[in-house]
């Protein structure tokens, strides 16, 4: 299982490559990525998609919800806790 702080450091990456406003407003991992109109909702299925394939973890209708990607650190919370929980199935 990767560590927290690598989860958080891997998405943070994503989000400041794949969306400008991101970059442009200097976000932080605790800065909402929904609030601040960074992410939209067709940015959640690009951070979704990339969740999936990246982290190896499978996101269901029920784990789209506006916390889990709240904030990078909200991200980085949800995707350990899909790893832990496929660990212990």
């Amino acid at each position: 299982m990767i560590r927290s702080e690598v989860i958080s450091e891997r998405v943070r990456e994503f989000v400041l490559s794949h969306f400008p406003l991101a970059r442009q407003r200097s976000i932080r991992d605790a800065d909402s990525l929904l609030d601040n109109g960074i992410v939209d909702s067709m940015g959640i299925l690009e951070l979704v998609n990339y969740i999936e394939a990246e982290f190896a973890v499978a996101v269901s209708d029920e784990d789209l919800l506006p916390e889990n990607f709240q904030s990078i650190e909200r991200v980085a919370a949800f995707v350990l806790t899909k790893q832990s929980a496929s660990q212990l199935s």
